[in-house]
Parts: structure tokens; sequence; C-alpha cells
């Protein structure tokens, strides 16, 4: 099923997708071709019944360094010094951000190298991470006179303030194990061992009841951005109507009858 020309190579592992991005002489870097790729492959994940979850993978040594500085170098000479290119590269990242964090069905990156730049925003976007004990995270474009800004975005959603700024300020690679101590990940293993655990965490999300994961993950991105209160209002009324479905009826009824649940399909 995958295309070793393609920049973005894909494999099914049961209701597991593996998408990985395959531009490893460049580090992976987000060209717009290979965001423009990834998006239509969130996309098509979304629409097919038989995907229940979405492993995001870097080939080579690296996960993702970030943008394609050497495509957006080549639009200094446009005439409008690259204004519309630029603008058009951070809508598609956004949009490919915001497709994640909407697909309704759980992605996890399998960080297999460094991350850094927009290649750490893609770690944060991703639901759950898993990392490589060698990998290493950054947002270091302060260093380069471009404030990590749009990574900015992911990162403070997922580590506290003073942690965030800290990376974003400073532009230094911190471990893998740092990182799992700043909530930026789940779970640090062997080098080889990575890309099994994010497709067992996968695997194991596969088996839950696929509306309830829909109405859990959207829940979950929608309540973290109101105030307390209105959070609270909120998820109410998204369990009043998640009682009333097909699945938490079946759900319920088995751990009352002490059975195994049969999900409708």
């Amino acid at each position: 099923m995958s295309d070793t020309e393609s920049v973005l190579l894909t494999q099914d592992q049961e209701a597991v997708r593996v998408l990985t991005l395959n531009r490893p002489k460049a580090r992976n870097c987000l060209s717009m071709d290979l965001m423009t790729s990834l998006r239509s492959a969130v996309a098509d994940a979304e629409d097919n019944e038989s995907v229940r979850a979405v492993v995001l993978t870097g080939a080579g040594p690296a996960f993702s360094s970030g943008h394609d500085l050497k495509e957006l170098t080549a639009h200094r000479n446009d005439p409008d010094r690259g204004h519309a290119f630029y603008a058009e590269t951070m809508r598609t990242c956004a949009e490919l951000m915001l497709a994640i964090v909407r697909l309704p069905k759980p992605v996890v990156a399998a960080v297999n190298g460094i991350a850094t730049a927009a290649g750490c925003q893609l770690v944060a976007t991703c639901d759950l991470a898993v990392a490589a004990t060698d990998a290493r995270f950054a947002t270091p474009g302060v260093n380069i006179g471009l404030f990590c800004s749009t990574p900015m975005v992911a990162l403070s959603r997922n580590v506290s303030r003073k942690a965030a700024m800290e990376m974003l300020l400073l532009g230094e690679m911190i471990s893998a194990d740092d990182a799992l101590k700043l909530g930026l990940l789940n779970r640090v293993v062997p080098a080889d061992q990575v890309l099994n655990e994010a497709v067992a965490f996968g695997r194991t999300i596969a088996s839950k009841p696929s509306r309830t994961l829909k109405i859990g993950k959207e829940a979950f991105y929608r309540q973290a951005e109101m105030p307390l209160d209105e959070a609270y209002l909120y998820t109410a009324e998204v369990m009043v109507n998640n009682m009333l479905d097909s699945e938490s009826v079946e759900g319920i009824g088995a751990f009352l009858d002490k059975r195994a649940p049969q999900w409708p399909r």
C-alpha cells in the first residue's frame, strides 16, 4: 500500500493506520507537498471505517525537523518577497494540525528521533506520544530569528507555561526523559520498540467503541478551551447524549450482566 517515491507512506496494521513521513534525507521537514499529503491521509483515515486509530512516525533518524527552510527561503525572490507563499504555508500547517485534533479517531506519535519546531508541534498536536530514549525535542526558532509562534500553540496546551516559555525562549534541545516529565510524551521506550509501542496503543484504542471515542476526543479538546463552569455544562450535556447512545446501552448492560460487550457496528 506504500510507494517508496512518496513523501508519505501508508501501512495498515489491522485497524491501525501507520503514516510515515518519508523525507529522511531532509529530516522529514514539512514541505508543502508533505503537509498536503498528510492532510489528505488524515481525511482518508476519517472516511475509512476499518481504520480505528492512526500512528504517525518518521522514516530515518528524525521524526521531523519542522518546516522546510530551503523551500521557504527559495521564495524570498518572489515579487512579494515570499509573503503569499509564507501565508499559504502557515495556513496549510494550521489546517493540518486542526485536522489531526478534529479527527474522530485517536492519533499516536511514534517519535523515532529529533522533533523540532513544527515537528515538535506535530508531536504536541497528536493525542498520545511515544518516543525513543534518544529522541530529542526543541522549539529552536529563536536561534535563527524566527520565533516558533505556531508551534507555541500546541506546545503551550501540553506543558506548563513556564516549561513552554523555557523551550521557546532558550531554543535548546531537551531529552525524551525531560519531555516525558513535562507532559509532552506518554512513554519513553528503547528505539527499536517505539513503533510497536505506538501501534499497541492504537490496537488497544481500536478495541474500544468507536462512537464513544469520537464523542470523548471531541469533548476533550472543546472543554479544554472553556471556562470551568461552561466546561461542566457542556460535558454534562455530552454525557447525557452519550448515555442515550446504543454503545452506552450495550456497555453498561454488559458490565451489569458481567459479560463482554458486543459493540454495535
